[in-house]
Parts: C-alpha cells; structure tokens; sequence
C-alpha cells in the first residue's frame, strides 16, 4: 500500500496585494541600509520627484490588470509614499509587532484592521496625542485630498511611531490609494473608528452604580 504525501502546509506569505507590497518594502529597508535612504528620499514628495525610488518600485507599480493602461496614479503615488514612510520609520519602531494578516482575509477582517483614525485614537488613549488635536487632524484630512494629504503624513506618522502606536501600513496604502475617489466612505471609517476607540475608553463604569430598590417598609 502505498503512502499518499503529507499536505503541504499553508503558505504564510499574504495574498493581498497591498501585503504583499508592504512586506516587500519592509524587506528591503532590512537587507540594506542604502535602499532604505534611497526610498526614505520620497518623503512627501510626489512620484515626479521620488527619482530615486523608481529602481526599486517600478516593479510592483508597472499595472493593475487593466492592460496597457498601467496604475492608477493616485494608487502609485500611495506606494511610493507608503514606501517612503516605512523606510523613514524611526530605530525604535522598527521592532513595533507587525499586523497580522491571514490566508485569503476576507471583507469583514480585513475593515476589522485600525486604519488611520484607529491609529490617532490610540494614541489619544496612551497620551501621545491631545484629543483636540487628533480630532482636528482628522477632520482637517476629510475635507482634503491627498495632494494636501501626503505633505503632512511624515510628521503624523513619525509621531505616532515615536510613542510606540503601530500603523498598519497596507490599510493606509489602501486608504490612500482610494482617497481621491471615494473620499466620504475613507473619511468616515476613519472617523467612526477613532471615536469608537475614544468613546469606549471615557464611557462610565455602570456596574454596581445601580440604586438597589428598597421596600420603604424595612427602610
């Protein structure tokens, strides 16, 4: 009788593209300090003047299935800011724990993942940020688009990985890459996930609050 092979087991590498793309670029920022200067070099910049990131970008920025037409622009210039950030992260939150992602996530998992909002709200919990002004970030963010947007994103992010907050770095490639043309519902989310967040920390503690009832006759 003959033994059938033991099951392959189940590949660890994520299958969403956005994954895929920001555990490529955590790859290279580890296998060569140069690389990560170079991408480092985009900071805020648009992809006209991220010269020195295109060696290393064009690759994954080449298309998305639509034949010759290529990458949508606002979706490329997310990656080469996306890039930029994660090159750009400071010593201490390179050891920050990564976001888990599983085999062919589904819609529900992944929207579970902290975008943005969740991230600031975070923040606001552990003291790094003011409400008011993680408030204000956020509703300056909804009213504009992602040529306002990205200028401001390295000093945000920088500060929210200073005080040891981690960033999911494919739900705001995502986020990014959508902003422009489905800002309402980005907006939104962004929103509902920070006051959720905020909302759930100041809510009273209601247990054992509660006035017994009393029979007035052994009062």
């Amino acid at each position: 009788m003959t033994s059938s092979p033991p099951a392959s087991e189940p590949s660890t590498q994520p299958t969403r593209p956005s994954d895929r793309f920001v555990a490529h670029v955590h790859e290279l920022c580890e296998s060569d300090k140069r690389i990560r200067a170079e991408l480092r070099r985009g900071l805020g910049l648009p992809v006209e003047r991220c010269n020195y990131l295109h060696r290393h970008l064009v690759p994954w920025t080449a298309g998305d299935g639509t034949g010759d037409r290529g990458m949508h622009p606002d979706a490329k210039r997310a990656r080469y800011a996306v890039a930029a950030l994660i090159a750009a992260r400071p010593r201490g939150a390179r050891v920050l724990p990564a976001t888990k992602t599983a085999e062919g996530e589904g819609t529900v998992a992944w929207r579970a993942r902290p975008n943005l909002g969740a991230a600031l709200a975070q923040a606001v919990s552990k003291g790094v940020l003011k409400s008011a002004t993680a408030e204000s970030a956020l509703h300056l963010m909804s009213r504009q688009s992602t040529d306002a947007i990205h200028p401001g994103l390295p000093a945000l992010t920088r500060q929210l990985l200073n005080g040891g907050i981690a960033i999911d770095w494919a739900v705001l490639l995502e986020d990014l890459s959508w902003w422009n043309r489905d800002r309402d519902r980005i907006a939104t989310a962004w929103l509902e996930s920070y006051f959720r967040i905020t909302s759930d920390d100041t809510a009273p503690d209601d247990s054992g609050t509660e006035t017994p009832d009393v029979n007035e006759e052994n009062a």
